[in-house]
């Protein structure tokens, strides 16, 4: 991401922030960070996570109900979150309104045309169509960079539990059963981009 744009001295907007895991890496460097989450549990943890940072702060949102002001924020950070190709318009309408001139939003999502998971998401999710996402978000005036990550785990019971979490019941069992000793799994994804 920061070969496209920086976030250093910038206004940095975490769509879908969770518990607030990247916003004290962005807050390091930028001059402002917001973490907008829609479940108050997971905000609530965000809010904790942040509490000494100068620079961060979390707010109850909607990334089609973004609280914040129009031409605000400098760069956007969705990952797995709310931006999953068609029906995300009004999100995107969003990210519109908040970016200023000259700002870049980045929306990072599963590659299921490739790696491991990538075949273990085509099994789970069988109605997501790789081809129709690329369209939607090339339609949408976005670009892509193809990258190539991997989990790692000490311990087996983590792989497994991310694996759960992550795929339907039947399909996770399959996976698992079908690699009893894995602990590291290669994982693409799709970094989606946009300058304003």
């Amino acid at each position: 991401m920061r070969g496209i744009a920086d976030w250093s001295g910038r206004d940095v907007l975490d769509v879908g922030c969770g518990t607030g895991f990247h916003l004290p890496r962005f807050a390091a460097d930028a001059r402002s960070v917001v973490g907008v989450e829609p479940h108050p549990p997971l905000a609530a943890i965000a809010r904790r996570r942040v509490r000494r940072l100068g620079n961060a702060e979390v707010r109850e949102g909607s990334a089609s109900d973004l609280p914040l002001d129009a031409a605000s924020i400098d760069v956007v950070h969705a990952r797995w979150a709310y931006f999953f190709g068609p029906g995300c318009e009004p999100g995107l309408a969003e990210l519109d309104r908040v970016v200023r001139p000259g700002g870049t939003s980045f929306v990072i999502d599963n590659d299921a045309t490739r790696s491991t998971f990538g075949a273990w998401f085509r099994r789970g999710f069988p109605m997501v169509d790789p081809d129709a996402m690329e369209a939607f978000w090339s339609a949408q005036g976005w670009s892509r960079e193809r990258l190539t990550t991997a989990w790692t785990f000490d311990a087996r019971d983590d792989l497994e539990a991310v694996v759960r979490i992550e795929l339907p019941t039947a399909v996770a069992e399959e996976v698992l059963a079908e690699h009893p000793d894995l602990t590291t799994v290669d994982y693409a994804v799709n970094l989606w981009w946009r300058r304003y």
